[in-house]
């Protein structure tokens, strides 16, 4: 966002989001004089807007300023393409520009709407993967327009930014639904910040302190909520950690999943879109296994439903996002900054990723088209060596991999693998009418007792008078996972040996 800067600023773009900043900056003399708009147009170039001249082409203009300590070039072109964004950033770091900010992607842009507080520092993940899809939130949030929406997990990744989107939406209420205190509190003020800047429109902000686990509660707030819409995103997501810690993601994933199902259920929620990941094709880790299970349950529900009940339940599965918390790229970018090593466990590992503000208008796009019992999975495009991911990084911060900064390979973890998959060898991508949006066709059903499996799970996960000695037994619950998902094979950390049962 937005800080206090009394230097000369540069607008990368004189179209209408650069013209909307300048306006606002005019008003706001506090952050700097607004020296130039520099644009590669021939038809802008030499004109004044609002008094501001148009300089250009970029490449040519840039080279002849001479920068000062405060100057700062905020780059507003919004519909940019990740190579022309990768150029002007060359261009501007040449040149001298001690700040750089940048507009968001252009599906939190929306037609007439820019403004100064949605600015932030550039970063690798504007820079890396493909060119986002363009969105028309505008358009694909029609059917939340007065509408009550939850957004569980809020505080996280993927929850804070459809928060965000979920703005521009024009839903009566916006619930901020998490178990961490802190988290809620900042994405809550956040949206507030948003609000008072005139971004999105005006829905109520409620921000839920409470626990998925607890069904009791789940039931009551639900009831109380009377929710029309569920994102539900809410999960315990670091691999190796839950290889560490298979009852709590069992019980968090799993039963959690479950308890807002059966709320959403039991208070008429009409559209229950549930996040999952390539994680849980093939799974071998616990988190995937949870998250498989989860996505079983949902479409499970949904063949509970009849005709004319008007309820949609929904899974909309993708790989892995760019810059999420606890992802790769906060820790080489931490790890650059303290002049490496940067950390790779195989030069050929291998992911799908996405900015995260691309795949939540996907999301939420497919939310409103899509059908009760359909899981829809995200196009992610080609995968991503992890080695090469890290060479661009070390390279945006100005150094040279291996000269400047060393890269080591430390091994696959617990529950890792070399690829992910997309889909199971019994399921179909299909193309729906969205781009970037696919529908997944299975050729036969699943042979899997989800309903007896979680009973034998359940006194494990919750204490159990009658069966006391299961209970936190992590032995046990793997043999259950195993026995269910082939492909599940469990490694046992080193805790297990000696004995810690967590």
């Amino acid at each position: 966002m937005a800080t206090v800067n009394s230097g000369r600023l540069y607008i990368i773009g004189a179209g209408f989001a650069g013209q909307t900043l300048a306006q606002e900056l005019k008003r706001k003399a506090i952050f700097g004089e607004v020296v130039a708009f520099l644009d590669d147009d021939p038809a802008k170039i030499g004109r004044r807007i609002d008094g501001i001249p148009v300089l250009g082409p970029v490449r040519d203009v840039a080279e002849l300023l001479r920068m000062n300590p405060a100057d700062e070039a905020i780059i507003a072109i919004p519909g940019a393409s990740r190579e022309y964004l990768k150029e002007i950033y060359r261009i501007l770091k040449k040149a001298g520009f001690a700040r750089i900010r940048i507009l968001p992607g252009i599906s939190q842009i929306l037609e007439g709407d820019a403004h100064l507080i949605q600015t932030r520092s550039i970063d690798p993940q504007d820079l890396l993967g493909r060119t986002p899809v363009r969105v028309n939130l505008k358009q694909s949030l029609g059917y939340l327009r007065g509408k009550r929406v939850l957004v569980t997990g809020a505080g996280g990744s993927i929850g804070s930014e459809l928060c965000r989107q979920l703005l521009s939406g024009g839903a009566s209420r916006l619930y901020l639904f998490g178990h961490g205190e802190n988290s809620i509190y900042q994405i809550d003020r956040e949206l507030r910040l948003l609000q008072e800047e005139g971004v999105g429109e005006k829905a109520v902000l409620v921000p839920v302190i409470g626990d998925l686990k607890d069904r009791a509660y789940m039931d009551y707030i639900m009831g109380r909520l009377r929710a029309d819409v569920v994102f539900h995103t809410a999960a315990y997501k670091h691999v190796p950690m839950m290889e560490e810690n298979p009852v709590a993601a069992i019980e968090n994933n799993l039963f959690g999943t479950d308890n807002l199902i059966h709320g959403a259920r039991k208070y008429g929620v009409k559209r229950f879109v549930h996040i999952t990941t390539d994680k849980a094709v093939k799974p071998v880790s616990v988190y995937g296994v949870s998250k498989y299970l989860c996505e079983s349950l949902v479409l499970e529900e949904a063949e509970r439903v009849c005709s004319g009940e008007g309820l949609n339940f929904m899974a909309v599965r993708f790989g892995n996002v760019l810059g999420s918390r606890g992802s790769i790229m906060p820790l080489f970018q931490r790890q650059i900054e303290k002049g490496g090593p940067v950390t790779v466990t195989h030069p050929d590992m291998r992911r799908w990723f996405m900015t995260i503000p691309e795949a939540c208008s996907l999301v939420l796009q497919a939310g409103g088209v899509g059908e009760n019992g359909s899981l829809y999975l995200l196009d992610m495009g080609e995968s991503v060596r992890i080695r090469d991911l890290a060479e661009q990084m070390i390279r945006f911060y100005g150094f040279e991999p291996e000269r400047d900064i060393k890269v080591e390979y430390t091994g696959l973890r617990p529950g890792e693998r070399l690829d992910e998959w997309l889909w199971w060898e019994d399921e179909e991508p299909e193309d729906t009418d969205f781009k970037r949006i696919l529908r997944v066709k299975r050729r036969r059903p699943r042979d899997i007792d989800l309903r007896g499996l979680m009973e034998k799970l359940r006194p494990i996960c919750r204490f159990d008078p009658e069966k006391p000695g299961i209970y936190r037994n992590r032995e046990l619950l793997l043999e259950l996972l195993e026995k269910t998902v082939p492909s599940f094979g469990s490694s046992v950390p080193e805790a297990v040996a000696e004995g810690l049962l967590l």
